[in-house]
Formats: C-alpha cells, sequence, structure tokens
C-alpha cells in the first residue's frame, strides 16, 4: 500500500464549474443508474498507471518491464520483518486462544494490549509517527501468519489498518492530521471505515448520512446511520463518507461525497447494534448511528467532495490484505490435510493414494503456490515503487485468492471428512486433534463477500480493462457530443485499431527475449501467455464490435474476460515465483519440486483459462437471464410449495423491491 504523501486538493471557490462529458454515453440510461455510474466514473483514478501489469495484459501486450525485476526481498528488509514475525508468532502461540475467541465472540483486552505494545497496530506507520515503518511485503507476510490461526484478529488488524484510519491518513491526510491521529492509531487506538448503509452498498448514489456545514463552514453537522462497519463498536476513531451540499455544474446539482475523520467518543456518536456473524464470531462490527455531530473542518480528508476518490483508493490498496490472509489460511489448511491423508488409512492403503483425495491435494499445493506468487509479486511491485498503480493486481489477487482458499478450505473439509465438520472443542474432547476446520469454514466464506464482493470486483477490473478502449472509441458513439467530435474521434479510432489489431496476431520480441533467461518448462508457459494476453485482446474487440455501447450490460460476459485474465497473472506470477525460487533452491530435490508445483499451476490456470474462451461466445447466458426473469416475477412459486416460508407481515415490506432496469434482457 502506498505511503505517498499527497498535498490535500482545495475545494473549488466557486459554485459552479464546468462539467467534463463522460466518455460513455449516459443519455439512455435510468436516472438512478447514470446517477450511480456518473458519480463513481467522477471517482476513479486515471492518472497514474506506472507499475502496473494488468491494463496493458488486456490490451494484448504481456508486459514484463514492471514484473521480471522482481527479486524478493532484501536480507535486511527479511530480517527486519523476521524480527517482528518471531514476536507475533511466539505471542500467537502462547498468548492467543482462538477457540474461545471463537466461543466467547470476544478477544480478550490483554491480547489488544500487547498487540500494541509489540507494533502491530501500526506496521506500515512510519516510526516518525509511532508505527514499525515495515515495507508491503512484510505487513502481508503479518497477514499469512495472522490467517492462518485467527480469523477474528486477522480481520481486526486488517480493518484497522488496510482501510482504518491509517492507510487514507498515510495516503492523504495532511502534517497536522497525521501528526494528531496516527500516532493515536499506532500505539492501539482502534479505527474503522464507515462506508456502507443499509440502503447503500456498492451504489454510492444512494447515500443517506449527511453533512451540513454551519458556522460559515468551520464545522460539519453529521447525521445518518452506518450498516457493518468492522471495528465501530470498538473503535475510537473512524472514517466517515457522506454526502455534503451538492456542486451546481451546468445548471443541474451533483451529488458531492466527503470523507470526515470522526472521533466515537465526540457527542452524537452512538453505537446502535453489534452484528453478529455465521462465522468471524468476534468481529467489532455494528451498526453506528450520528446525530448532529459536530466535525471540524479540518477532519476533512483529502477535501469537500473528494471523498469517493478516498474510499475507493482505500478500498483498492486495502484489498491486498485478504489475499495475503487467505495465503496463511490455505497454507494451514494443506499442512492439516497433508498430515491426515499421509495417516488416515482405508481400503489398505492412505487415502491420500487414492485418487480422489489426491487430486485435491494436488490442486491444494499448486494453488497456494500461485495465491502466495500474486500476493508476493503485487507486494513486491509496492515496496519498488511507492506510486506504483496496483488497484488491479490487488482487485485481481483478492478475487482468485479468496475464492480459491475458500475451495481449499472446502476441500480440507471433504478430506477430513466428519472429523472436518466436527468442531475442534468437540474433538479435543474425544482425544483426537482439534484442528479447527468447521472454524475456519466459517470464517473464511466472507473472504469472497466483503472489501469487494467477487461479482462487484469483476465489473470493476472488466471496467478498467475497457479504459483504453474507450478512451479511443468510445466519443465516437457519445449522443452526447457534437457530431463533427464524434466524426474526429471516429476518424482517430479507425486509424488506432488499424494498426493495433494486426499487431495482436503477432509476438512481441521483448517477452520471447525474456523467455531466454527463464528455465525451458517456465518458458514455454510464458509464450503461451503472450499469445493468449493477444487472444483476450482480439476476443475483448470483437465484444465492443458486437454490442458497442451495451457491452457493460453484458456481465457474466465481462467476467469471463477478468477470469482469463486472472488466469494469466496466475501464470506469469508463478513462473517469476518460481524462476526466483530455482536461482535459489538448496539442490537439484528442490527445484525440480518447485519446478513441478509452477508446471502444475499454469496447467491448470490453462484448463480453467481455456473454459472460459469456450463459453465467451457458446454460453447460456441469455437463457439464463430469461428464467431468472421469471423467478423474479413470481411465475414460479409453484417451486417453493412445500416449505415453511413466507415472511411475517412485519418484514415483508422491507424486502428488496425490483430495479428500473431489472426486467431488461441483455441484448
Amino acid at each position: 500500500m502506498s505511503t505517498l504523501n499527497l498535498p490535500p486538493q482545495e475545494a473549488e471557490d466557486s459554485a459552479t464549474v464546468k462539467e467534463a462529458v463522460p466518455e460513455i454515453d449516459t443519455s439512455k440510461m435510468p436516472p438512478g443508474q447514470r446517477a450511480a455510474f456518473e458519480l463513481t466514473e467522477a471517482a476513479r483514478e486515471t492518472a497514474s498507471r506506472r507499475g502496473s501489469f494488468i491494463p496493458k495484459l488486456f490490451m494484448g501486450e504481456l508486459e514484463w518491464a514492471h514484473l521480471a525485476s522482481f527479486a524478493g526481498q532484501t536480507a535486511e528488509e527479511r530480517d527486519q520483518g523476521d524480527a517482528f514475525l518471531q514476536r507475533l508468532e511466539s505471542f500467537l502461540r502462547e498468548r492467543v486462544d482462538p477457540e474461545e475467541i471463537d466461543r466467547s465472540g470476544e478477544i480478550p483486552q490483554e491480547a489488544l494490549d500487547e498487540l500494541a505494545a509489540m507494533g502491530a497496530f501500526g506496521i506500515k506507520i512510519s516510526p516518525e509517527y509511532g508505527g514499525l515503518g515495515l515495507s508491503q511485503t512484510n505487513y502481508c507476510r503479518a497477514a499469512m501468519l495472522l490467517g492462518s490461526y485467527c480469523g477474528n484478529l486477522t480481520a481486526l488488524l486488517s480493518a484497522h489498518q488496510s482501510i482504518g484510519v491509517p492507510q487514507p491518513l498515510i495516503v492523504f491526510g495532511t502534517e497536522e492530521q497525521k501528526k494528531k491521529y496516527l500516532s493515536r492509531v499506532a500505539k492501539g487506538e482502534i479505527s474503522a471505515f464507515a462506508l456502507t448503509e443499509p440502503e447503500a452498498g456498492s451504489d454510492p448514489a444512494t447515500m443517506q448520512t449527511h453533512a451540513e456545514p454551519i458556522e460559515d463552514g468551520a464545522f460539519f453537522l453529521l447525521n445518518g446511520e452506518k450498516l457493518w462497519c468492522t471495528n465501530g463498536t470498538k473503535a475510537g476513531v473512524i472514517v466517515v463518507m457522506a454526502k455534503t451540499p451538492p456542486k451546481i455544474l451546468n445548471g443541474k446539482p451533483k451529488t458531492q461525497i466527503t470523507a470526515f475523520i470522526v472521533e466515537m467518543n465526540w457527542p452524537g456518536v452512538e453505537v446502535a447494534h453489534r452484528c453478529r456473524f455465521m462465522g468471524l464470531r468476534a468481529l467489532y462490527n455494528g451498526v453506528i448511528r450520528f446525530h448532529n455531530v459536530r466535525v471540524p473542518r479540518e477532519n476533512i480528508l483529502l477535501a469537500e467532495g473528494k471523498g469517493l476518490k478516498v474510499a475507493l483508493s482505500t478500498l483498492n490498496t486495502g484489498r491486498l490484505t485478504l489475499p495475503a490472509a487467505c495465503v496463511g489460511l490455505s497454507k494451514r489448511c494443506l499442512e492439516i490435510s497433508r498430515r491426515w491423508a499421509s495417516g488416515r488409512v482405508q481400503w489398505g492403503a492412505p487415502i491420500g493414494q487414492h485418487a480422489a483425495v489426491a487430486d485435491k491435494l494436488a490442486r491444494m499445493a499448486a494453488n497456494v503456490f500461485a495465491m502466495e506468487a500474486m500476493t508476493m509479486v503485487t507486494a513486491g511491485l509496492v515496496d519498488r515503487d511507492k506510486r506504483a498503480d496496483i488497484r488491479l493486481e490487488a482487485a485481481m489477487a483478492k478475487l482468485w485468492c479468496t475464492e480459491r482458499a475458500w475451495e481449499i478450505v472446502n476441500d480440507t473439509m471433504q478430506i477430513r471428512g466428519g472429523r472436518g465438520y466436527e468442531t475442534a472443542a468437540s474433538l479435543k474432547a474425544r482425544g483426537e486433534e482439534p484442528a479447527p476446520i468447521e472454524r475456519y469454514l466459517r470464517d473464511s466464506r466472507i473472504n469472497t463477500i466483503f472489501e469487494g464482493s467477487s461479482e462487484i470486483l469483476r465489473l470493476f477490473i472488466a471496467r478498467e480493462a475497457l479504459d483504453p478502449h474507450l478512451k479511443v472509441a468510445a466519443p465516437a458513439l457519445n449522443s452526447q457530443l457534437p457530431m463533427t467530435e464524434r466524426l474526429k474521434s471516429a476518424i482517430r479510432a479507425g486509424w488506432f485499431y488499424a494498426g493495433w489489431y494486426p499487431q495482436q496476431f503477432l509476438a512481441p520480441f521483448h517477452v520471447s527475449r525474456f523467455t531466454f533467461q527463464a528455465h525451458p518448462t517456465l518458458a514455454k508457459h510464458l509464450r503461451y501467455a503472450a499469445r493468449t494476453s493477444r487472444r483476450l485482446a482480439r476476443n475483448l474487440f470483437h465484444a465492443m464490435i458486437r454490442f458497442g455501447p451495451k457491452l457493460e450490460r453484458q456481465q457474466l460476459l465481462l467476467g469471463r474476460f477478468v477470469d482469463i485474465g486472472a488466469e494469466l497473472f496466475v501464470i506469469t506470477a508463478s513462473c517469476l515465483r518460481a524462476q526466483n525460487r530455482l536461482a535459489n533452491a538448496a539442490d537439484n530435490g528442490q527445484k525440480r519440486s518447485v519446478l513441478h508445483l509452477a508446471d502444475f499451476a499454469c496447467r491448470s490456470a490453462r484448463v480453467r483459462l481455456e473454459q472460459n474462451f469456450r463459453a465467451l461466445w457458446r454460453n447460456d447466458d441469455r437463457q439464463n437471464y430469461q428464467l431468472a426473469q421469471q423467478v423474479l416475477e413470481g411465475r414460479l412459486v409453484w417451486l417453493e410449495r412445500g416449505i415453511v416460508g413466507q415472511p411475517s407481515e412485519e418484514f415483508a415490506g422491507r424486502l428488496p423491491q425490483p430495479t428500473e432496469t431489472a426486467g431488461a434482457l441483455p441484448e
């Protein structure tokens, strides 16, 4: 995550500013969809692409310039991380009982105090402000360690540092804000991030929390309610997103969202409810209400109206913690599965020798290797260049690693059988190894949902993947632009694609040159990835021609493009990490194991990738959508007969209602 100090942008003095014409024509969108789209587009970060590998991947370029120099940690950096990780591991083993935390739903205060004393609340905060000042890679290593042991502690420390006050303050805070708050949160004052509301999830346009300026703008009066605020019931200071008075653009009011630093002991701040969940039972997550809370103007982060940019940036960079924690969890599951499958004998042989279980173990190991490769390569990009744009790499790592981690936990339960489904406490009570698979399954299910669900991340990555094409071609299709500008854009687009499209059938020299340095086993996968990135770019271009402006509605199609890109990232990161490990391997036996592991990871990725290519143009998407609309319209309620169902009258009116576009069919 970036530690770049950016000067806050001053709010515009004028109430009226010129409105930029969007790249995408929004004139035909329903009002609600248009408002949400334009608000999110305005907050997108488009200035920096330095250090970003994924956008070029979707344009047919397997660009190694940003990845090939990755060489892992320096000895000094690793020693710094080792010193902290050794203290953290000893503390977890000797002082933390994750089963008791799960049972009681509480993390002991003495445990939090010890974590604060060792610096665990300020791992990346500069020593200038009381933190440890460790690298992103070492922070990810700490997340792996925590993720392998206690999901509740992982969630608390991750939410505090990755999406709580430290991250947005490091990136966007003024020097005065940093001096006031960073030392507090580094010393153990828990922080949180408040964005979601009962009626506002991934759509910020429906946000109801608002802040009105008072006393000539010196303060804002904050009112509203936030839902699912992780750490909120335990926090001393939080970042709150709220609507502020709209700006007038071209005679029309435009929604403004502002980020405020709010102290939980201020008058009017109320913890209304602590939410309870299937897993992470000690998650300090709740409903936070604000009633006429006076927030000083100096507690605005970045600038008035820039809150959504703060929120998106915080979530984008903070996502890298989750895949790291998933790596730790998956490694622990691999360990449990290996020991059980090698020692449990059925039908005359250890169950790991039976093909069905062996297949699970092989995929588990390969996926753990790939997950760690994606996470560490991305973390290395941040450590090499604090200004590197890794939002797509982090989003892809979060998407892929959380989905694979869920599969690994599920397979571990299957391998353990009844002993996987049984609680650790019950196993221990009858004298068996208390492997906590049941707890891991409950705790890990949320990973594909929070900090951007898999579905939302696929749309986010797809939007960014389309961005280079939209910059070239979208103005030609935008009815909001004058015809002369549209014609000029069409000519520029035609000229661009006349040169770009033939290149998608050629082999780029710089990738071939790099493969000469790689082991032959890895080089063949790199050459495949280079070819396939151009194939991906061609198919994405074909989809743009076929669907035109309606492509953004083809969510399943776009999701397949994203999944193809993710598998290409798996291949490249796995090969890169394997090449580095080969250079440091102790003997030929270890080298053979690394190659076998990387080869299997890449082959598995290629199988999944080819399945997605086949499904791009041969699928049942339209028929599935039509069937879903019949379900929504109540035509298939007869399928629901014979159950105890039907919500009570009290809650029937609170069920979600169809959206404006619910009945629209994809083209």
